[in-house]
């Protein structure tokens, strides 16, 4: 069989019943991800219930600051695989073997990036967030012991960005519940059994996005072989090069904006005090798996339009979009109403403490009404990048979540100090998101027919 046979047969999502094929990718990914969300949760119940509310505060207050550092190498991994994609789909073998091998040579190059980045400009981001003097040792000392272990974090994003371009959802769940299943009993042992402090905590993460980082790594070595790893062929190709880049950059851009009006949202909790940054935070951890739906559905709707774009089948990217948008937001939804009910249980399950439950609570009583609002921008989004126009979602990111996030608080937050801002800050460039975005999809719809196929 030849390689070009091999890869029509391994681009899983190019044919067969539409709504199977997303949902048999979608679900493992969900599981997936709802394990990966463990890593920064099992921190924060752990250390909540076995060190306080200030201990608890000094882990939530870090998450803006690691989702900003961890966004663009995820945002150029997404970039990635949709390129790999694209080549699966067309039965490009070669493009594809060249796109893999580049794909961790940039993965290389980042991981020292981030490890020096991280670590070095900690203690400053702390500062300029406003990080109160009771939880700043502690959050400094969490965030240099978690970024000293960045390479496997930026590693296993790009390995995982290659398995998931082939199809492969399920090794990655695999490895995944390994991993996190170790971090439990890693966080248990140090915190619990030796009587570690937050740095305890970070170093249990550490240990675990190493783990599965050598997990999916053997996969790789050992996969399909227009998608294995060989040590030696790793370097960069100047054409994948640029096709990774013009599809993983705006995506990591896209993540880097949002996640940097997060840290001056963070910095304006902050100055509620250590009760509000642990509610707020709590709300926001529980938030991240209520969340595991869009996140799913987004990354299977970019696998398949790459996939059905490079394969040509117009009338299949219709209907892949289409059943998207109607699961992942109906289904997001549902949830929402459900931790609307149990937000007080969700809240209680970091901290019982009356002042954090109530920041909290009223965070996702407000929030959680809109998740289906929020949910179609992800997917709109992710339709975007695996139509061809990746500019689209991180223009729109950039002003409806970042700019516009950002002059509300510099405007009315200088002038009205209430938490409820922030409350409402999400809802409402969820909204204005969501109603650009709606042009944006019927408009690729309208002209489908005329973009370009193939890689």
């Amino acid at each position: 069989m030849t390689d070009d046979s091999r890869m029509k047969q391994s681009g899983l999502m190019t044919h067969g019943d539409v709504k199977k094929r997303m949902v048999s990718f979608a679900l493992p990914l969900l599981i997936g991800y709802f394990f990966q969300q463990l890593y920064n949760t099992v921190d924060a119940l752990i250390v909540g219930n076995f060190l306080g509310p200030e201990a608890l505060a000094s882990i939530t207050s870090t998450t803006s600051y690691i989702y900003l550092m961890n966004g663009f190498f995820v945002g150029f991994s997404t970039g990635a695989g949709v390129v790999i994609s694209r080549c699966i789909g067309a039965g490009a073998a070669q493009d594809t073997e060249k796109s893999v091998h580049t794909t961790v040579a940039v993965g290389l190059l980042f991981s020292a990036a981030l490890t020096m980045v991280g670590i070095f400009f900690s203690p400053v981001m702390l500062r300029w967030m406003g990080s109160p003097e009771n939880v700043y040792g502690r959050s400094k000392a969490y965030l240099q012991v978690y970024f000293s272990g960045a390479a496997a974090i930026v590693m296993y994003n790009m390995f995982v960005s290659i398995l998931r371009a082939a199809g492969d959802s399920r090794h990655p769940l695999i490895y995944l519940v390994i991993s996190s299943v170790t971090n439990i009993v890693l966080d248990l042992f140090f915190i619990g059994v030796l009587k570690t402090d937050v740095g305890g905590a970070a170093f249990a993460t550490v240990l675990s996005q190493m783990l599965s980082m050598v997990l999916v790594f053997l996969r790789l070595t050992k996969a399909e072989k227009t998608v294995r790893l060989h040590i030696r062929r790793i370097r960069l190709d100047r054409e994948r090069l640029r096709q990774i880049i013009r599809y993983g950059f705006p995506t990591a851009m896209q993540g880097c904006v949002i996640d940097l009006s997060n840290i001056l949202i963070q910095s304006y909790i902050n100055s509620f005090g250590s009760d509000a940054m642990a509610g707020i935070g709590a709300g926001a951890k529980m938030e991240g798996f209520l969340f595991l739906p869009i996140t799913a559905f987004a990354m299977a709707v970019t696998t398949f339009v790459s996939q059905n774009m490079g394969a040509g089948e117009r009338d299949r990217v219709r209907k892949g979009i289409r059943f998207g948008i109607l699961a992942s937001c109906l289904l997001t939804e549902l949830l929402g109403l459900l931790a609307f009910l149990l937000a007080p249980q969700l809240v209680a399950m970091f901290n019982a403490d009356a002042a954090i439950m109530a920041f909290g609570v009223r965070r996702m009583r407000i929030c959680t009404l809109f998740y289906g609002v929020a949910a179609f921008a992800h997917i709109a989004s992710a339709i975007m990048r695996g139509v061809g126009r990746p500019f689209v979602p991180m223009v729109v990111m950039l002003v409806c979540w970042c700019a516009v996030r950002v002059l509300i608080l510099l405007t009315l937050g200088s002038v009205i100090h209430d938490i409820r801002l922030i409350y409402w800050l999400y809802p409402f460039t969820w909204t204005l998101s969501a109603v650009v975005y709606a042009f944006e999809v019927r408009k690729s719809l309208r002209t489908l027919n005329r973009m370009p196929a193939g890689v």
